[in-house]
């Protein structure tokens, strides 16, 4: 047997993993009160907006993709919100930036976690509102005990709370310090008290209580205070103060949606992402061409170098051809002969340089920054970009994942992020700030993903659902940022293609290419970039180097917080956590 952190959960009843315990056990409380997996990822990703502050807020956004015990057809929740109407091109180069900055009251786009999540409740759900938000709101309410994490993140961030963000340091900073221990935000507590109160006031049906919570969200109280703070100036990554372009109407005009996944057959196995408007099919690109290069042994060198090469090619045409509302050749790119035909460009040693293919004969197109990018260091301001891996192997947190499965066969993967506590400042009234996820556009006419008004940014958050003979099998995803499809990579090969275990699959060392454009301000490249865990053995490290890749050595346990839960062969349930990180946990019987 071989050993793992943790054992694979096994039961009958239900399974959670997310990545903190106080979410995982609370969405199990769910399951216990016989909502569904639906209720009970509802009630996780409200819990992990306030127990895990620093990487996900409200303000922000989630997608998920869903399959129900009646319909196994995947559908994808994109809860990702859009630019908002005075966002143009041109209005920020008029403030003379080349870049969407990286924090503050610009990068906002429209909130969409909520609306998503309630959603999802009102279409999929069967308990009242108050059921599933009582977690959330207690914890908010009563309090919780802040992972250490979040008073680092805050401590990083605390000169500009208090120089520029007064409103972030009042709820982060306790006589001049960073917040720790037991810690309550009885204005967010009392934020989610009224969207359930109103919606109780809509009358008995719970679908109407949601309904009118939907309406309080995009067209009451909360858009209101959004409208009223988006107008005042504050400090951005830019060095400058500008006021944010958010608007009460852009708030009432969102709503989330269900889409379509897009999917790719493997190995015996369908793998449902998002569609192009985020970068999943990079993730089902990169599958593909594994597949025209043959099987590869992930614990030698030469199987580590086909990964990475192969996941270059994929983020290189994520840069040229992926954006919401492009025109994207999604067939070709997942084709066989595409495939094949990027499969012959890996050669024996590391590429330099981003290759993005030419599908159905077109020319790709790159940012020009990107191009003139091409080696840049990253940024030292803290509120920048999803708080992830450093280019040093410094792990600084990431995102949030959960996955739920329940006896009836519901299955979930969500991957909430974005409105973290650094990302903007703080709404008082609301007790939450907004996101950051407009750095991800580019302020470059005629890119696929070129800044617009409503339109989404071509996000980085990518959750997974498997498939077997069309049956749903497995829901999993990670935190990561770019990184969150290159380690959801690996876990597929190792647990799918080479039988591991689920727990082995999410223990096993880890690695990532930074050799393409970050999503991230500045969005810069790190040409040849590979982030590896030092538990692959030095050997295999010092052949990478051999080859031209520029290796930065990790902890031996930093990359990666994979969630997984999963359907068995004798329909059994299991689930399994990643240890790194301390936090998250998987949960179930």
């Amino acid at each position: 047997m071989t050993f793992t952190t943790r054992p694979t959960l096994r039961g009958t009843f239900g399974m959670v993993s997310s990545t903190h315990w106080l979410a995982s056990q609370s969405a199990m409380r769910i399951l216990e009160l016989g909502g569904n997996a639906f209720d009970a990822g509802a009630a996780a990703g409200f819990v992990l907006h306030v127990v895990e502050p620093h990487l996900n807020g409200p303000g922000g956004e989630v997608p998920a993709i869903i399959a129900t015990a009646d319909d196994p057809a995947p559908r994808v929740l994109c809860g990702q919100g859009v630019a908002p109407a005075g966002a143009t091109i041109e209005y920020y180069r008029s403030l003379g930036l080349t870049l969407v900055p990286g924090s503050g009251p610009l990068a906002a786009t429209v909130p969409g976690a909520v609306d998503a999540w309630l959603l999802l409740l009102r279409d999929h759900g069967t308990l009242p509102l108050r059921v599933v938000l009582e977690p959330a709101i207690e914890y908010a309410r009563n309090g919780h005990p802040l992972v250490p994490r979040v008073a680092d993140t805050i401590s990083t961030v605390q000169e500009l709370f208090e120089n520029h963000w007064q409103t972030s340091a009042a709820l982060w900073l306790k006589d001049g310090r960073p917040v720790s221990g037991r810690f309550s935000n009885e204005a967010y507590a009392a934020t989610l008290e009224k969207l359930v109160v109103e919606g109780e006031a809509a009358g008995a049906d719970r679908q109407s209580q949601i309904e009118q919570a939907r309406r309080s969200w995009r067209e009451g109280f909360v858009a209101e205070a959004v409208d009223k703070f988006a107008r005042l100036p504050h400090r951005d990554s830019s060095g400058e103060d500008h006021a944010g372009l958010i608007t009460g109407a852009d708030m009432a005009a969102f709503e989330a949606t269900w889409e379509d996944p897009a999917t790719y057959d493997w190995n015996g196995y369908t793998v449902a992402k998002t569609g192009p408007w985020g970068q999943g099919p990079g993730l089902l690109q990169s599958l593909a061409v594994l597949a025209a290069l043959g099987d590869v042994d992930l614990d030698s060198a030469e199987g580590v170098h086909a990964t990475v090469e192969v996941m270059k090619l994929s983020y290189a045409d994520r840069e040229a051809w992926y954006g919401d509302g492009a025109d994207v050749p999604l067939d070709t790119l997942l084709s066989p002969g595409y495939a094949a035909d990027r499969a012959k460009l890996i050669g024996r040693n590391a590429s330099l340089d981003l290759r993005p293919g030419s599908p159905d004969g077109r020319e790709p197109r790159l940012a020009s920054y990107a191009t003139d990018n091409s080696i840049g260091t990253a940024t030292g301001d803290a509120t920048t970009g999803e708080p992830t891996v450093s280019s040093g192997g410094v792990t600084r947190g990431d995102t949030c994942h959960v996955d739920v499965i329940d006896k009836w066969g519901n299955m979930i993967s969500a991957t909430p992020s974005g409105g973290w506590l650094q990302s903007s400042p703080t709404i008082p009234e609301l007790g939450f700030c907004l996101g950051s996820r407009a750095q991800m556009f580019w302020l470059e006419e005629g890119l696929p993903a070129s800044l617009a008004p409503g339109k989404r940014p071509r996000t980085t958050l990518t959750p997974t659902l498997v498939l077997r003979d069309g049956e749903p099998l497995m829901a999993c995803g990670s935190p990561g940022g770019d990184q969150q499809d290159q380690w959801q990579l690996l876990f597929l090969l190792r647990h799918l293609g080479a039988g591991m275990d689920l727990q082995e699959a999410i223990d096993a060392p880890a690695w990532h290419t930074t050799g393409f454009p970050s999503s991230f301000y500045p969005r810069t490249t790190e040409p040849g970039g590979v982030v590896v865990e030092t538990r692959v053995g030095k050997d295999i490290r010092d052949e990478l180097v051999r080859r031209g890749h520029v290796v930065t050595d990790s902890d031996p346990w930093s990359l990666g917080r994979l969630c997984a839960v999963r359907k068995e062969a004798d329909g059994v349930l299991a689930a399994a956590a990643n240890p790194r990180g301390m936090q998250g946990y998987a949960v179930g019987r």
